[in-house]
């Protein structure tokens, strides 16, 4: 298993002394243990220790980290911190053994007072919500960028310090492995960082340590449930972000319920975002109009600053994102002039987002993205209809162990949707994959079992309705993911649509523990070249990948 913090740690520290760290955070020395030492950068992970590192051992679910407390002073770890049964289990180590009541908890700002406050030194801007965080993080860089800016990114697909790229294991590094990034940007002369927050961080204290110049949040919908309980608890997590101790500054988009509770929550300054019409905010979306793959629209200030731009991506959830991109800019101390100006001369929000509505092919168009939850299935469906001509494809699946309770309801909207629905996997995990698809299949009014495999039965069909009246919907269960992807491709027509959704930019399936390579745009490109030997009339290729 490899770790951002294995990839990416500064090369230049400063050492701290343990006895003034105990000072610091109210910490004990072990008895027995010397207490004359230095430590230089902190470490979570036994395996990524390195010399002069604080290990930090915490308890786990199956092992208690101080286990592997020799392990990580064998790689060279100066000094150990843990609990009291940590202590217990660390006391032969020859090292300084520090405890503190609850070590998780203060991880982030240990980490951070080591290595010198690093985020202190960027212009922060983070991103909270369901949907919608990547896009938003990928065009608020590219906004920063565009205006001048040596930038950073932290989410979902990568990690980017000034030039360079490190692909993501966690949403939201570990706190340890975080603040090593951050003093790593800081050396790489990083001045400003976009960066997601997802809830399992703000719960794990993963990004303690840094208070953020600007909180945003997209939205809020059933997600994840399987490790917050219920959606109040779900809430609650993303609120945090919106206090003193984690941001100066937010932004809120109040186009659902949930935003609107969130500025209510809110224990710092915030500004509302709308792109309704109704809706009374201080910074409004207005005049969306199609522009090339995507939409132009203007934001408008209740106080008159106003601008227009665009995004490549389609869909008003992205110009919801875009927008929310623009406005933590503005809110951050950025001036309207600057912003326009930067904005005309990058061609508007055009970052590309690896997995988000991702275009592989035309004829039929093929799209990947990363939609995994109702509502994103929902609006990544919409974003299409309106631009496809034939019918509107959808391959998709739910994620083993986590969340059942939205199964049925990702069936009901794909149902709603699209014209031809492949239910298959996603990650099984340690869950059946057919008890899954299962899951699905009920909220489409299907049963489980038509066939899986290459040579699946043909599917079944149901009725459906939408504001252009009744529909009839073929439904398939195929798998594994890949025949799936097959299928839905070679039966399209040129004017149709498949949407691939689901897994975006992953490339692992993990089915029973055991990991597997899987990388929907593969096998999209694979089926599209399987289409074009059997009519080598038709070339759906495209020869570099576009958004939608």
């Amino acid at each position: 298993m490899t770790s951002p913090f294995d990839r990416i740690r500064p090369a230049a520290t400063t050492a701290r002394q343990v006895a003034d760290l105990a000072v610091a955070f109210g910490l004990t020395i072990a008895p027995g243990h010397p207490a004359d030492a230095a430590v230089t950068c902190v470490a979570s992970d036994n395996r990524v220790a390195r010399e002069g590192d604080l290990f930090v051992a915490l308890p786990g679910a199956r092992a208690h980290g101080a286990q592997f407390a020799a392990d990580a002073v064998a790689r060279g770890a100066a000094a150990i911190l843990t609990d009291t049964r940590g202590a217990e289990l660390a006391d032969d180590a020859a090292v300084p053994v520090l405890i503190a009541d609850d070590p998780r908890a203060i991880l982030g700002q240990v980490a951070a007072w080591v290595l010198g406050n690093p985020a202190e030194e960027l212009m922060t801007f983070g991103v909270t919500g369901t949907n919608g965080k990547t896009t938003t993080t990928y065009q608020l860089d590219h906004l920063l960028r565009a205006l001048g800016w040596k930038g950073g990114l932290i989410g979902t697909v990568e990690t980017r310090s000034g030039d360079r790229v490190i692909p993501s294991i966690l949403t939201t590094p570990e706190a340890a492995d975080l603040q090593a990034l951050l003093a790593a940007m800081r050396e790489d002369h990083v001045r400003t960082l976009a960066m997601e927050v997802s809830s399992h961080a703000l719960a794990q204290h993963r990004v303690d340590g840094v208070v953020f110049g600007v909180a945003g949040f997209t939205n809020l919908t059933q997600d994840h449930l399987d490790f917050h309980g219920d959606f109040e608890s779900y809430f609650a997590t993303k609120a945090d972000l919106f206090t003193p101790a984690r941001a100066r500054r937010g932004v809120v988009t109040i186009d659902d319920a949930w935003g609107e509770r969130m500025t209510q929550a809110a224990q710092i300054p915030v500004a509302t975002l709308t792109t309704l019409p109704d809706k009374d905010a201080d910074w409004t979306v207005t005049d969306v109009a199609p522009s090339g793959t995507g939409s132009a629209f203007t934001l408008t200030h209740r106080d008159g600053r106003t601008l227009r731009t665009s995004t490549s991506l389609p869909g008003g959830y992205n110009v919801a994102n875009a927008a929310l991109a623009v406005t933590m800019v503005l809110e951050g101390g950025s001036d309207i002039r600057d912003v326009t100006d930067a904005l005309a001369a990058a061609d508007g929000l055009s970052a590309t987002v690896p997995g988000r509505m991702e275009v592989l092919a035309t004829e039929p168009r093929v799209v990947v993205d990363f939609a995994h939850n109702t509502e994103a299935l929902e609006l990544a469906l919409a974003a299409l209809r309106p631009t496809t001509a034939g019918r509107l494809a959808v391959v998709f699946g739910a994620t083993g162990d986590r969340d059942p309770g939205k199964r049925p309801f990702m069936g009901a909207a794909a149902v709603r949707g699209a014209d031809v629905v492949y239910v298959t996997d996603d990650d099984p995990h340690d869950e059946d994959p057919a008890k899954v698809r299962a899951d699905v299949l009920a909220g489409t009014g299907q049963e489980a079992g038509r066939g899986t495999g290459p040579d699946a039965t043909p599917g079944r069909t149901v009725d459906a309705a939408d504001d252009s009246g009744s529909r009839t919907v073929e439904v398939h269960e195929v798998a594994p993911r890949a025949d799936a992807i097959r299928a839905a491709i070679l039966a399209a027509g040129p004017d149709d649509t498949v949407l691939v959704a689901g897994r975006g930019h992953e490339t692992i399936q993990e089915i029973a523990g055991v990991d597997h390579s899987l990388d929907d745009r593969v096998e999209a490109r694979a089926a599209l070249a399987a289409r074009k030997v059997q009519d080598p009339r038709q070339d759906p290729m495209q020869e570099r990948t576009t958004q939608a």
